[in-house]
Formats: structure tokens, C-alpha cells, sequence
């Protein structure tokens, strides 16, 4: 039962994985305990992982950068921001990202903070499941009007172009906030239509907020021998004409989450008004480690990460995926993107087919996994159903050995119920 709020402020829900974390902590997890295993993980390991360029480990800080950072960022980072980009995305187009076109902030949250708190008074898209963050950030700001848009299992959670285009014009959207690939269902869009999506933001001027902070976890092949990186930049075709928005960071694809070092690509309009809403929000990002970000963003340095992270975390969502199978355990999509599976619970025997009573009783036997409810985003509680009752999230962003304990320890569960 939550305790009474202090008089003036309001009951602010968690997120899912802190709220799943809390509850485990209870129970006495700790990663340094051999026995738990962390299935509910919203990020990758940060070791060292086969054919990876070298972990950072230590840090040189120039005395220079104690002090405050600009609220944009530190314009040596932001240029290389912009340099990967162009390198990667944009050889072979007029239209260049400059550091006019960067923000930097302290991680993937903020960044969408700014965001949501610079939109106007307009009605703003966002997708049914999505990331559970984005729940509370569609809400705290009282300009605009979240609006759902539904992605059913049958087609795969996908929306096609001329159903995206349908719910623009008929709801009157005027900014569409997705994540790409999609935590948790793992759907990537690519390619052709990715294009597309690029083309009709710019043919309705609805703006489109990608967050692509998995966009190097992308499994093409089950041979993975091709390394693939996903963003909408390489159809972008004006960079300050084009109302394509685009966030990402060090936090996944390049297994820094600690650092709490995103950035966001816009035309410069936009990036001055988020620096404007910086300044109350959050002050700047982290001064030392901008510095320390530079090295990273060499396009040789993320090439040779992002195949070494389609590797290995391609062989890690290998073995889940036929232990899951093996546990009757439904995957109605396989992941193209990220490091989840979406997982249907409908076949468990009662009381595990409910994705939050799993979670409790999995907590019993050590194992964490994020229900399926905390991903129906649901600003400001505008509807009674709660919806993705039967699933719920598993990671593979943990270490083989947990991922093996994690999943004994979900066998060993559901023979318990059998």
C-alpha cells in the first residue's frame, strides 16, 4: 500500500524496471549475488564482449571541465555528434547535420524531457506497448494531448504507412514520439519504410520524435553476418527543413548507461528552444564525460562495436528465444531490434499467465522480469483497461551466465505450478 503523500504533492508512479527493482531489492537482490538474476535489466552488459574495441577505464579529467557545461553541450562533442552522422547516414547528401543541429543532455530521459516541455498546444502520438518512461513524460507537461495509437499482435506490432497517415489526419497529430527499435516488442522500422515514415512527416508536418537509443542492436540474419545500424537520418533530406527529430546516446549502443550521455539531432530552431528548456529543467549535461565522448563517436570505433554487439547479443537472443520456446513461453514477434522479448504468458498455467503475478512469484525464485502492464502507456490514467495483462518483458541484456540462471530459475517456477 503507497503511503499518504505529503500535503501538496502528488502520487508520481515509478517506472517499470525501478518498481520491479524495488520490489527485488526487498527480497535481498544484488548483482554481486550469484543466485539472482536480473531478467527485467533495461540495460546491456558493460563488459568487455568478443571482437569489441576496448572498455574505457579510466578517465583523464582537464581541470577545464569542472565547471558547468553550456546547456547545449560542449560544441567539440556536438560537431562530432554531428560528424558521425554525416559520416554513416549522409555522405551523399547536400544537407549536413552542423553542431548547430546537437544537443547534448544527461541521458535518454532528459532529452525527451526537453522535448516534451518545449512542444506546444497540440495533440501528440504515441504508441500502445511502448517505453514505460514515457508514461509519466506524457503527462507532467500540460500543453499538449497525448493520443494512443494501438499496434495489435496479429500484424506483428507494426502500422502501416497508409494507417500511420489515417491517424495524422484524422486525430490531427501534430508530433508522433516512437521509440525505433521499440522497447519492448523489439519491431524495428527500416529500410523502405522508415523512408516512407521520413516522407510523410515532411508531407503532413507532423513531427517525428524517434528514439533510437537501440538502433545498433539490430538482428538482420541468423547467421548475423551483416552489421546493420537503423536511423532515420539517411532520409532526412533538409536537416532544418525536415520536422524528423532523432535521440540517442552512449547508454546502449555504446554500453555506457552510467555515463548519462544522450543527444538529440533536430533543425537548430528546435534545438534552441530545447536549450531553453534545459535551463530549467536540468542545468546541462555532465562536463567531463563530454569530453571523454569524443574518442567514442569515431565511425570506426562504433562500427566495430555495433558487429560486435550484433554477435554476441545475436547469440544471446538465440538461446533465450529457444528456452522460451522450450518453456511454452510465446514469442508472437521475434525481436528485430533491441535486447527483449515480448513474451506471452497465456499459456502458463495459472497463476503465472498474469505477467504481474509471474514477476512476484518469480521474485521467489530469484528472477526478475518486468510485467507487461507497465508498457500500456497511460498519461495521466485516462483509461480504465489495463491492457498486456498476460505479458511481459525479458531481457537478454544481462551476461550468458545470468541469462542461465535467470531461465533455470523460470523452469524450476513453472513446475512449481504444474
Amino acid at each position: 500500500m503507497r503511503n499518504k503523500t505529503v500535503p501538496g504533492f502528488r502520487d508520481v508512479p515509478k517506472t517499470g524496471v525501478i518498481y520491479v527493482m524495488n520490489e527485488a531489492r526487498k527480497l535481498g537482490f544484488s548483482y554481486d549475488d550469484p543466485q539472482w538474476a536480473n531478467l527485467g535489466q533495461g540495460s546491456p552488459e558493460t563488459g568487455p564482449i568478443p571482437g569489441a574495441p576496448p572498455r574505457i577505464t579510466k578517465l583523464t579529467i582537464d581541470p577545464s571541465s569542472h565547471r558547468y557545461s553550456a546547456i547545449e553541450g560542449e560544441i567539440k562533442l556536438r560537431q562530432k555528434v554531428a560528424d558521425f552522422y554525416n559520416e554513416i547516414y549522409r555522405k551523399d547528401k547536400e544537407s549536413k547535420y552542423t553542431y548547430e543541429n546537437v544537443s547534448i543532455s544527461g541521458g535518454g530521459r532528459v532529452a525527451i524531457t526537453r522535448l516534451a516541455a518545449a512542444l506546444g498546444n497540440i495533440n501528440v502520438g504515441h504508441f500502445l506497448p511502448d517505453y514505460t518512461a514515457y508514461e509519466e513524460l506524457l503527462s507532467v507537461f500540460r500543453a499538449f494531448i497525448p493520443i494512443p495509437i494501438l499496434l495489435n499482435h496479429d500484424v506483428g506490432y507494426h502500422i502501416s504507412v497508409a494507417d500511420l497517415r489515417k491517424e495524422i489526419l484524422g486525430r490531427g497529430l501534430r508530433a508522433i514520439l516512437v521509440s525505433n527499435p521499440c522497447n519492448p516488442t523489439g519491431q524495428v522500422i527500416a529500410g523502405n519504410k522508415l523512408k516512407k515514415w521520413v516522407a510523410l512527416a515532411r508531407e503532413t508536418r507532423c513531427t517525428l520524435i524517434l528514439d533510437q537509443f537501440y538502433s545498433h542492436y539490430i538482428y538482420n540474419t541468423e547467421t548475423d553476418s551483416e552489421c546493420a545500424m537503423v536511423s532515420a537520418a539517411e532520409y532526412i533530406e533538409d536537416v532544418d527543413e525536415d520536422p524528423v527529430i532523432l535521440v540517442d546516446g552512449l547508454t546502449k549502443n555504446w554500453r555506457y548507461p552510467g555515463w548519462r550521455i544522450s543527444w538529440t539531432l533536430a533543425p537548430k530552431p528546435v534545438i534552441d528552444i530545447i536549450a531553453s528548456a534545459g535551463s530549467f529543467l536540468d542545468g546541462g549535461a555532465n562536463n567531463p564525460f563530454q569530453q571523454q565522448a569524443i574518442s567514442l563517436l569515431e565511425p570506426e570505433f562504433a562500427l566495430q562495436e555495433a558487429k560486435a554487439i550484433q554477435n554476441y547479443f545475436g547469440k544471446k537472443r538465440r538461446f533465450v528465444l529457444k528456452r522460451l520456446t522450450e518453456l511454452d513461453i510465446s514469442v508472437e514477434s521475434r525481436p528485430g531490434g533491441t535486447f527483449y522479448f515480448w513474451a506471452n504468458l497465456s499459456d502458463l498455467p495459472a497463476p503465472l499467465n498474469d505477467g504481474l503475478h509471474f514477476f512476484q512469484e518469480g521474485l521467489k525464485e530469484k528472477v526478475i522480469t518486468v510485467p507487461g502492464i507497465f508498457f500500456d502507456v497511460n498519461p495521466d490514467r485516462r483509461r480504465s483497461l489495463r491492457r498486456y495483462q498476460n505479458y511481459c518483458r525479458i531481457s537478454f541484456g544481462p551476461e550468458m551466465e545470468r541469462l542461465e540462471v535467470g531461465l533455470a530459475s523460470i523452469e524450476r517456477l513453472i513446475k512449481k505450478f504444474s
